[in-house]
């Protein structure tokens, strides 16, 4: 009897655990990205704990805090939320945060102060890249302010039609998301070129990663 028992919680657990996954999050993620708060728009911050490799034979959680730059039919366009490195303290990494500063970013990233940098500035001045510098301070005077930036493209390269050209796709297809990934799924799913023979993008579902929260 307890193992009849025993066994008849285990499977009310998988069914429970199946439900949760299959109904119950999807609910939740499209009613709240029918609000005005979570929705996906221009602006918009979203959140993503990333299940990555280490470099070794071990895998890792990384932190990814990323706001919408461009909104493209169905290419989502992001740029990673970071903090300059000072002169004296250069950070290397792979931009992502630790969990600690990704749980106070969700609470008041509407509150902090952040600068959208063009990409060709992060390579100006003196000194290591991604480093604040006289040139940035100069030309970005928030940044004394505090150190949070985005990698921005100018204006007249967002909304624009793709080009035929199989080096510029290469480029213009970097940090592009799906739309309905992002909408219907809750997922960070990849526009790539991974196919040069047929020059055309492809979303790569094999790399798609859980969404924690947008914020506007």
């Amino acid at each position: 009897m307890n193992k009849k028992l025993a066994i008849a919680l285990i499977l009310c657990t998988i069914v429970f655990i199946i439900l949760r996954q299959k109904v119950y999050k999807p609910y939740i993620w499209k009613k709240a990205i029918n609000s005005q708060e979570h929705k996906l728009q221009l602006g918009s911050f979203i959140f993503s704990k990333q299940r990555g490799s280490n470099g070794s034979q071990s895998f890792e959680t990384k932190y990814f805090v990323f706001k919408v730059i461009e909104i493209n039919g169905d290419y989502v366009r992001l740029s990673v939320i970071r903090q300059l490195s000072k002169k004296e303290t250069m950070v290397e990494g792979d931009f992502s945060t630790t969990s600690d500063h990704y749980e106070t970013l969700k609470e008041n990233i509407k509150e902090q102060l952040i600068t959208p940098i063009q990409s060709e500035d992060l390579y100006k001045g003196e000194g290591p890249n991604f480093t604040l510098n006289d040139y940035l301070l100069e030309k970005y005077s928030d940044l004394k302010k505090s150190r949070y930036y985005y990698e921005d493209v100018s204006t007249e390269q967002k909304n624009k039609p793709l080009s035929a050209q199989t080096l510029d796709l290469n480029t213009y297809f970097s940090m592009i998301y799906s739309k309905k990934e992002i909408i219907e799924n809750g997922e960070l799913t990849p526009w790539t070129m991974t196919n040069s023979l047929t020059n055309k993008p492809q979303i790569a579902y094999n790399l798609s990663q859980n969404i924690d929260l947008i914020l506007n």
